[in-house]
């Protein structure tokens, strides 16, 4: 069901199979992947709490930032800017420094938002072809993101 991105069902069978084992942060934390596709960010938040406290840098420290996301999109702001700091320091994913810049956007600090975006056009012109064609929705993302922003 991921990989024919129906969502919603498969956040239901990740359902049932926590319900039969859960003792596996897999699970747990793509059910909170399935939620934040779903827009369901505080329905997120149990789940990644629990994979970030068994393994503070689970999926090089993606589940990190996807939770300080999660907070910056339910309005937890003090607790997504501690983990958007923790997780920006070894994590240089695009999706990690656009959602980064959305949340700094959010907090009307402007200047830090478009920093990020700097540093996300620097990252990308060194990054190998492929890898750019991977994260193409994230570039334009941060096109619009600073389009929004305004001249600097």
């Amino acid at each position: 069901y991921w990989d024919q991105r129906e969502y919603a069902k498969a956040r239901e069978a990740y359902d049932r199979v926590i319900a039969i084992r859960s003792d596996s942060i897999y699970s747990f934390y793509h059910r909170a992947l399935c939620a934040l596709e779903l827009g369901d960010f505080s329905g997120a938040l149990p789940d990644l709490e629990r994979v970030v406290t068994q393994d503070r840098d689970f999926d090089s420290y993606r589940a990190a930032a996807l939770l300080a996301h999660a907070y910056g999109m339910t309005g937890n702001a003090e607790a997504a800017e501690a983990f958007f700091q923790e997780a920006s320091q070894f994590s240089t994913t695009p999706e990690t420094m656009v959602n980064y810049a959305c949340f700094l956007k959010s907090q009307n600090r402007i200047a830090e938002a478009r920093e990020w975006l700097g540093k996300l056009q620097a990252k990308k012109r060194t990054m190998p072809r492929f890898v750019e064609r991977r994260e193409r929705p994230w570039f334009r993302k941060a096109k619009t993101l600073a389009k929004e922003l305004g001249p600097s």
